[in-house]
């Protein structure tokens, strides 16, 4: 049986892990920003994660998620967990994007998306006792949700470039 609820929270969480980096970027400029790969090249020649990455971005999403997780199901861990993977996603999908050669904040539709709902998805699934048809459902709506949201946030100034 699916569960709408927990469906919508996951995908409340994720929309702070990965909406709060930006907003920190926005209101606080370049302060605090410190790459979290602190500039360190790979073996390729290429950035391990690129100067978008930054330690700030991390704390901050985790710090929110955590709060929207206590919040949203009184449990500040569960949104520590959703923070965490998909913090962890996006980074493992700029680490390859910069393998692929794309430079950092460069779109790459569905890589871009990929892990940073897959990985928050399943590490919740024993959690929320989600079903695999759960599971799907976050992993559409937050691809469509992210595709067509993120065009009005473009609009509205709150993005650089259109995911």
């Amino acid at each position: 049986m699916p569960h709408p609820w927990s469906i919508i929270e996951v995908l409340l969480l994720l929309a702070l892990a990965n909406g709060c980096p930006i907003a920190a970027k926005r209101l606080l400029g370049n302060h605090f920003s410190f790459p979290l790969d602190c500039g360190a090249i790979f073996l390729d020649g290429q950035p391990v994660f690129g100067a978008s990455k930054t330690i700030r971005g991390i704390v901050v999403a985790l710090l929110v998620t955590a709060f929207g997780g206590f919040l949203l199901t009184e449990s500040w861990a569960l949104g520590l967990v959703v923070g965490s993977a998909s913090m962890v996603g996006d980074l493992l999908s700029s680490f390859v994007k910069r393998r692929l050669g794309f430079p950092p904040s460069a779109q790459a539709t569905g890589l871009d998306q990929i892990f940073e709902v897959v990985l928050p998805a399943l590490a919740v699934m024993p959690l929320l006792s989600l079903t695999w048809i759960d599971v799907l459902a976050i992993i559409v709506l937050f691809f469509v949700g992210e595709i067509v949201l993120s065009k009005w946030l473009l609009r509205l100034g709150f993005r650089d470039h259109p995911y």
